[in-house]
């Protein structure tokens, strides 16, 4: 028997809630699989409860479905007023709030006019984890430069000099996970396609 059962009960209503929105936003698994870049098997998996739910998995799901993260994952809860859930713009980019509950991580969805090209450095306590959506997100992470495409991921400590924004060729798209734990920096990206920008992989203690 589980030590958690209340976890595991939540757990087993994520592929139910999740064919639910699905169907009634009227999309197709190959809809979704489409729009979020994850094959059509593996989220009829996670309908199915034959796969493991994960923020990776879950966070493109329901920024594609646009629904708050707890609609699939947890029972509705009365909303803390101060925390807002409509977008809202800032410094030009619109901020979807995809968390509403207090406290951290929080999620967001960002949408980034290809304007917001300029890089600006700066520094403050946390930790962020970025997934590409949609577009090319250029990156500036100390002294690395990189543009990520959809489906690729960037983690790393904001105490670390870095900056996000668009390359300038079109508008982008991206979730983000932060939090106020943060020890070290890494970088996935997909393997770079020959003659194409080398993607790097990095980590600082």
């Amino acid at each position: 028997m589980s030590a958690h059962p209340a976890i595991d009960a939540t757990l087993s209503r994520i592929g139910y809630r999740l064919r639910r929105v699905r169907e009634k936003k009227d999309l197709s698994l190959a809809d979704l699989s489409r729009m979020t870049g994850i094959s059509k098997s593996t989220l009829s998996r996670l309908e199915s409860g034959q796969r493991k739910p994960s923020l990776e998995l879950l966070l493109p799901v329901a920024a594609a479905l646009a629904v708050p993260l707890d609609e699939i994952v947890a029972a509705p809860r009365i909303l803390d007023p101060r925390m807002p859930q409509e977008p809202r713009r800032t410094e030009g980019r619109v901020i979807v709030p995809l968390s509403r509950t207090q406290g951290e991580p929080k999620a967001y969805k960002l949408t980034i006019p290809a304007s917001e090209s300029e890089p600006f450095t700066r520094t403050h306590a946390g930790y962020e984890w970025l997934y590409v959506l949609s577009g090319r997100l250029r990156l500036v992470l100390g002294d690395y430069d990189l543009v990520l495409a959809p489906g690729e991921v960037a983690e790393f400590d904001t105490q670390h000099p870095h900056w996000f924004g668009s390359t300038g060729r079109g508008s982008v798209e991206v979730l983000s996970l932060f939090g106020g734990q943060g020890e070290r920096a890494h970088i996935r990206a997909r393997p770079a396609a020959p003659g194409s920008r080398r993607q790097v992989e990095h980590a600082d203690g």
